[in-house]
């Protein structure tokens, strides 16, 4: 079927997304565009995807070219060849990767394709919307964060010098593109200070497979004999810890909790800061509090995820509305508390405290945190409460089926050209 077949038969238009990774890559961003794509496929869509041959972790993967999975249509554009490591190296395959899209964005989309681009690479809205102007596409941009302020607050200061014309790029594709889906209010709030219309505006949240990851008792959990954690209280970390991360925080914690014999730090994934948070604890004579695991499967991830009895995240204040960490979502769906260190009227520090699901301790305040791991530890039955918050919150607000119908409403409207509110829009 050729890439225009559903304008000219009168059908609802292709839907393309343009991501950097796509299935069966498993990095946070593909997984959600994955999800999605399926989704839509499976309801009948036309689908697209453009993405990039590689895999977030391993910049020498060479996916096929052209494939079809479940649906969906996927074609793929040069491979990064220099991965994450260094910042030249990282230049030169944005480039590559730019000039890429905009070519199979260009060949492949006909007038009346709606196009969501996400935001890996950064600025992709840039690319995209010059093309969605000339072509007549309903330009929709999703989300995920917002450069180059995160890139400035993460000390990339080469950037400086550009940031004030690379923002005004970025914010003219915003208000040329249908509509604009942002993950959080507070970057929803970010986007109309910037001068993005607010018709133009979404918050759709990102989620978890809610219906495969569901709450499981401590003492039905096989990994927690297998790890051999079966007495102890874990307070776990799942996913990416990377720059937009501290912790600190959590050491400080530690060596103020070091008498609690039965507290065990449990920490699954990578990213980044990994290894300096191994090496630091080591040098803070901490290295028997903290066990270190690989990322899991996926049809693990109701094990690992419940297998904790709370869980941490973080991100640094000077990020919020910029990011937001989506580990909250899959935490909720295993029915477990969250401590967010973080800012208190942040995304996720507001989130918790509302819904009674967790605690919120600032950054920088490690006796707060240490309090709030004891105080949980002390309660198991207090613990079990906001676990259960934490799952019928999101069950209410942030299921996947719901975010689902949320992007439903977002893609028909942008289909029509039109621009109403919905229930994915705020004021």
């Amino acid at each position: 079927m050729t890439a225009s077949t559903s304008s000219a038969s009168g059908l609802r238009a292709r839907v393309w997304f343009l991501n950097r990774f796509f299935w069966p890559d498993c990095s946070a961003t593909s997984q959600i565009v994955s999800d999605l794509a399926f989704h839509l496929a499976a309801s009948g869509r036309e689908v697209g995807v453009i993405a990039s041959r590689g895999l977030y972790d391993d910049p020498n993967a060479a996916l096929p070219a052209r494939e079809t999975r479940d649906g969906v249509t996927i074609h793929r554009i040069v491979r990064p060849r220099f991965g994450r490591a260094k910042l030249v190296g990282r230049a030169v395959d944005y480039l590559a990767m730019y000039r890429g899209f905009a070519a199979a964005l260009w060949r492949l989309a006909a007038p009346g394709d709606v196009v969501v681009a996400k935001t890996d690479p950064p600025l992709l809205s840039c690319v995209a919307a010059p093309i969605a102007r000339a072509k007549r596409l309903a330009l929709v941009n999703w989300l995920q964060d917002l450069y180059p302020e995160v890139a400035i607050a993460l000390g990339l200061t080469a950037l400086k010098p550009a940031a004030a014309l690379l923002r005004a790029a970025r914010d003219a594709s915003l208000r040329a593109s249908v509509d604009n889906v942002a993950i959080g209010e507070t970057m929803a709030r970010r986007l109309i200070a910037a001068g993005v219309a607010p018709e133009r505006v979404s918050v759709i949240p990102n989620w978890s497979d809610d219906a495969a990851v569901r709450p499981i008792a401590r003492d039905a959990n096989p990994l927690r004999a297998a790890w051999g954690l079966k007495d102890k209280f874990v307070l776990g970390y799942s996913g990416n810890l990377g720059r937009a991360h501290e912790y600190g925080t959590l050491l400080a914690a530690a060596a103020l909790l070091k008498d609690e014999a039965d507290l065990v730090f449990l920490f699954i994934g990578g990213g980044r800061l990994i290894e300096d948070l191994r090496r630091e604890a080591e040098r803070r004579g901490l290295a028997d509090r903290f066990r270190f695991r690989p990322y899991q499967p996926a049809e693990a991830l109701a094990q690992s995820l419940s297998l904790s009895d709370a869980h941490w995240i973080s991100l640094r204040p000077e990020l919020e509305g910029l990011i937001v960490p989506s580990k909250f979502y899959g935490v909720a769906a295993a029915g477990r508390p969250t401590i967010a260190v973080s800012a208190p009227d942040g995304e996720i520090g507001a989130l918790v405290e509302r819904y009674d699901c967790g605690v919120c301790v600032p950054p920088g305040d490690g006796a707060g945190l240490a309090a709030a791991i004891r105080g949980l530890m002390r309660d198991p039955e207090r613990t079990a409460a906001m676990g259960a918050n934490a799952r019928a919150t999101l069950e209410s607000r942030f299921s996947r089926k719901r975010a689902f119908a949320l992007w439903e409403a977002v893609l028909a409207r942008a289909s029509a050209g039109a621009a109403a509110p919905s229930a994915a829009r705020r004021p």
